[in-house]
């Protein structure tokens, strides 16, 4: 698995993008170390007198947006017109996002922005995706769903807790199956054959949801349209 990038990479790329947010956007905030950038920018932003508010994509990203002074308001009550967020890998305009085990939240917020602006450092970048994919599951379907990722040519284990005995359990209340199949070629297919598993809520393979690539470096950022 690759190595997190500095993190003078990443707080140039989640900067340059919430340079791009401007006055009244209702803005999706992701989840994870290089987004968290992007929000405490933002946060830095509306104490300077920008009028934005917030959808976060879990309950990591709204503690920090309200430690931050960022607006909240849920997605169902707003249209959200930019999302920022990270990615495990980045290939191409595809991503494996769910390093967090918020994928599912992002995912409704990343996929119903008017924009979707990727945030990543160079480490996250490859040819093709070949990160395992995190899988959210019902409890209940743990092992038939993982029966069905091997069926697919997977490898799936189950995600433990770092300091705790026991699985990570999501926000959402359900446990998350790390996937390997090692490089994906296609990952359209893949992603639609796991998006119909039973008991599988969402996969962390996202297609063609983005619109632009910021890539931070120590010396600068790199903006890509997707």
């Amino acid at each position: 698995m690759k190595q997190g990038g500095s993190e003078a990479a990443k707080r140039a790329a989640g900067e340059s993008a919430a340079e791009v947010v401007e006055d009244g956007m209702v803005v999706g905030l992701g989840t994870g170390s290089t987004a968290a950038h992007a929000i405490r920018a933002l946060g830095r932003a509306v104490d300077a007198g920008l009028d934005i508010t917030g959808v976060p994509t879990s309950f990591q990203s709204r503690e920090l947006a309200r430690e931050c002074g960022i607006p909240l308001v849920d997605l169902d009550a707003a249209s959200v017109d930019l999302a920022i967020d990270g990615a495990d890998e980045v290939a191409g305009g595809d991503l494996v996002k769910g390093g967090g085990a918020a994928h599912a939240r992002e995912k409704v917020v990343d996929a119903s922005a008017d924009r979707f602006l990727v945030v990543a450092d160079p480490t996250k970048l490859a040819d093709a995706l070949s990160h395992p994919v995190p899988v959210e599951v019902l409890p209940v379907a743990r092992t038939t769903v993982a029966d069905a990722v091997r069926d697919l040519g997977g490898a799936p284990s189950l995600r433990r807790a770092e300091r705790k005995d026991g699985p990570v359990v999501t926000d959402n209340g359900n446990l998350v199956l790390d996937c390997d199949f090692g490089t994906v070629e296609e990952p359209a297919p893949l992603g639609r054959a796991l998006a119909g598993t039973p008991g599988a809520v969402e996969h962390g393979l996202f297609i063609g949801l983005a619109d632009e690539l910021h890539v931070g470096t120590e010396d600068g950022v790199t903006v890509q349209d997707l």
